[in-house]
């Protein structure tokens, strides 16, 4: 699934644009901080899903339970489902990592999160893997079967540019 901001909610994509006057300020970063500790309603650092879809129902917003997981997708540099404060300012950011250079940068990060070290594409070893990290436990023929769905010249692993075309859709 493409997760670009464009496929967020009006209400959260207005709520990033209101709050995006905070990436040229200094002295708006304690507002960020603040709207980051309204969010992270258990307080461990890091704003989930569930709690970026709380917060907005408690504002009287509606986010669907797929447009909160893409907002955290779009951000989730390390790869665990949650948004730490730098993640979480880099969401508002958006309009920097929407440049062409920093979607494949971003794609990469993405990338190399899935292939094992030494290797320069996702195998199903590789997916599987990742997917155990992630808390999915996934059988190698499932990762066979989902590599296969994206894998346009049948070599049975994700190439950058195939892995591109798959999170471009």
């Amino acid at each position: 699934m493409k997760t670009t901001q464009r496929q967020l909610s009006s209400s959260f994509t207005k709520l990033c644009e209101r709050l995006s006057s905070f990436r040229n300020s200094e002295d708006n970063i304690k507002d960020l901080e603040a709207v980051f500790a309204y969010m992270d309603a258990n307080r461990d650092g890091r704003i989930s899903a569930e709690e970026l879809k709380k917060s907005f129902n408690t504002l009287g917003d509606q986010l669907s339970d797929e447009e909160a997981e893409a907002a955290v997708k779009l951000s989730d540099i390390d790869g665990d489902g949650m948004l730490d404060f730098e993640e979480f300012s880099q969401l508002i950011k958006g309009n920097d990592e929407f440049t062409e250079e920093g979607k494949k940068n971003k794609m990469m990060e993405a990338f190399r999160m899935y292939i094992d070290e030494g290797e320069d594409c996702i195998t199903p070893r590789s997916l599987k893997s990742m997917l155990m990290k992630l808390g999915e436990l996934r059988t190698s023929d499932d990762c066979r079967v989902m590599i296969k769905a994206f894998d346009l010249n049948d070599d049975g692993v994700l190439s950058f540019d195939e892995f591109a075309r798959m999170m471009m859709r």
